[in-house]
């Protein structure tokens, strides 16, 4: 029997993992990202784990026929090359991902015959489409809220990746609630006024400060959501002041809405049989997630208003069994 390794090649780090045809992930792996490096170093050291791999399959009497990979960036899914990328991977913009790989395996690993690769938010859709929130669904629609938005809709178990390979930057249209005293907030892209600008976990921190709130040590989302959280608990000795704590649930909130009146207005358009909402927010319990989905649903055309919206499953491993999916 046949199996794939399904790489999901992050900013941060590279996981991988044995997939079997079930889509169970039988082996797992997982390095840092040389992202200062260039584009050379990290295939050097992504062919090195997918041969490791490989070679622990082969010992455990398991073939492996081909690899799918789930990268940041724009990627080219025709030729594997990277169209663009963001500077969180140094020199990744215009890597031949796939020839580079296919050249350095066929020494290391010679029974691995087919290399495809996409986007990684494509491959993290696919995977909840076929065996996670979303498997059954003829159409999803998957939006991840982290580091920062993107999304796949994913039609009849294939990622729609648009005409230039683009398709899925839902994190870079207009959204009203992407503003600061009537100025539009700038965003990653050198755009300005966009949803990821406002819906983000970084612009969630970024409005926590903004609406008054102290900065935290580590300048990390995850405060401002402990302190939003211990408006609950706090016994008065070791608590932020209640203006802060009104900061992070005011930021938390307006991130949040804006979150749910994009996906609804995807939704409109699109008509999805289900939504997977995924991404560290998506995590981070109610008090994003109601009023995402409140602002989501208030924004519905009357015959949507009962679509499934459905929390991703597959956690780490989505990103791997659909790269997966790819080749199998």
């Amino acid at each position: 029997m046949n199996h794939v390794i399904g790489v999901d090649l992050g900013g941060t780090k590279t996981a991988a993992g044995v997939v079997a045809p079930s889509g169970e992930v039988l082996m797992l792996k997982t390095i840092p990202t040389l992202n200062r490096a260039g584009g050379e170093a990290i295939l050097d050291a992504t062919a090195a784990l997918i041969a490791g791999l490989a070679e622990r399959a082969a010992d455990a009497g398991m073939s492996v026929s081909g690899v799918g990979i789930g990268s940041a960036g724009v990627i080219d899914a025709s030729s594997g090359a990277v169209v663009s990328a963001t500077d969180a991977i140094h020199g990744w913009a215009g890597t031949s991902l796939i020839a580079g790989l296919c050249s350095r395996l066929s020494l290391a690993a010679p029974a691995v015959r087919a290399v495809r690769a996409v986007n990684d938010v494509h491959a993290h859709a696919l995977g909840e489409a076929w065996l996670g929130a979303a498997a059954g669904s003829s159409s999803s629609l998957m939006v991840a809220f982290g580091t920062g938005v993107g999304g796949s809709f994913v039609l009849d178990g294939a990622p729609v990746l648009g005409h230039r390979f683009v398709g899925g930057h839902v994190g870079h249209f207009a959204s009203p609630y992407a503003t600061s005293d009537g100025t539009p907030l700038p965003c990653v892209c050198d755009g300005s006024g966009h949803v990821e600008a406002i819906s983000s976990g970084p612009a969630v921190y970024e409005s926590f400060l903004r609406f008054g709130g102290f900065a935290l040590d580590a300048a990390d989302t995850r405060g401002v959501f402990a302190l939003a959280a211990a408006e609950a608990h706090d016994d008065g000795a070791a608590a932020a002041s209640a203006n802060s704590r009104a900061a992070a649930l005011s930021a938390i909130a307006v991130g949040a809405s804006a979150a749910g009146q994009a996906v609804g207005g995807l939704i409109n358009i699109l008509d999805p049989e289900t939504v997977v909402i995924s991404g560290g927010l998506a995590d981070a319990g109610d008090l994003w997630w109601k009023p995402m989905e409140f602002a989501l649903r208030q924004e519905l055309l009357a015959p949507l208003v009962s679509v499934p919206v459905v929390r991703a499953t597959l956690g780490n491993t989505a990103a791997i069994v659909g790269a997966a999916k790819l080749v199998l």
